[in-house]
């Protein structure tokens, strides 16, 4: 039934797509859609602006107006189905798709290095284990067990040209998106992470473009689902492979 309320409005037109309002969302009302924010539908909306302090752009305000009433059943069907739908893509995949298979590496020895030649050693690989992407890697993988763990937006390898050896060295790493892939489903994956593997330190490896500026948020919405606190650092990378900064704290427990 139409009422009149208050109820989120976004301006596309301000919206940059970073996806900063998804995870302050509790409900799920927004998502990033063909690059811009959108209401998924007026009964999960509650009107209380728990998004509009995490936009960068002002995309977002609360007007009153007619709308569906908001519906707090429907709400929890609504992300209990997300959570039932999303769940069996990571955890198994009857196929057995190489890109699922667990595998950890083992660092060459200084002795193997030294008996490789000089073009060879310069670029060894830093990675320890598969998969990477965050989406496909367990939360009780092995590699993940007291880990430093590195979480990289997925443009960071290709922008930083010293990537392996000044980030990935030493740390388990994650991989992704937060403005093409589902920030929920991310929030949920770092909480069952932070929950069951004892995670010992976090680096948030992002770029300077706004969408990326969501990845940091995600991890640490995640430490306050999982109750825990861990020390974080962010580190923004420019789109020429420079490090424009960096900013260690706590995340809130």
């Amino acid at each position: 039934m139409k009422v009149k309320r208050k109820i989120i409005k976004i301006n596309e037109e301000l919206c940059d797509g970073c996806g900063q309002c998804v995870p302050s969302c509790a409900e799920g009302a927004i998502q990033i859609v063909d690059g811009k924010a959108k209401l998924v539908s007026e009964v999960y909306c509650d009107g209380l602006g728990a998004c509009l302090g995490e936009c960068p752009t002002g995309a977002l305000e609360i007007a009153e107006r007619e709308a569906d009433e908001f519906d707090e059943e429907a709400v929890e069907e609504y992300l209990s189905s997300k959570k039932k739908e999303e769940a069996p893509k990571v955890e198994t995949l009857p196929c057995g798709c190489p890109s699922t298979q667990i595998q950890e590496f083992v660092p060459a020895s200084s002795c193997q290095a030294a008996n490789e030649p000089v073009s060879q050693t310069s670029h060894v690989s830093a990675l320890a284990h598969w998969p990477v992407q965050i989406r496909l890697v367990p939360p009780r993988a092995p590699f993940l067990k007291g880990a430093d763990l590195l979480v990289a937006a997925d443009c960071t390898p290709v922008a930083y040209p010293n990537f392996h050896q000044d980030f990935l060295k030493g740390k388990a790493v994650l991989v992704g998106c937060p403005k093409f892939d589902d920030v929920e489903e991310y929030i949920r994956k770092f909480a069952d992470i932070f929950k069951t593997a004892d995670i010992k330190s976090v680096t948030v490896l992002v770029m300077e473009v706004p969408c990326c500026s969501g990845l940091p948020i995600i991890v640490e919405k995640g430490m306050e689902r999982a109750g825990v606190n861990i020390p974080i650092e962010q580190v923004v990378i420019s789109a020429r492979g420079e490090i424009l900064g960096g900013e260690r704290k706590r995340a809130t427990g």
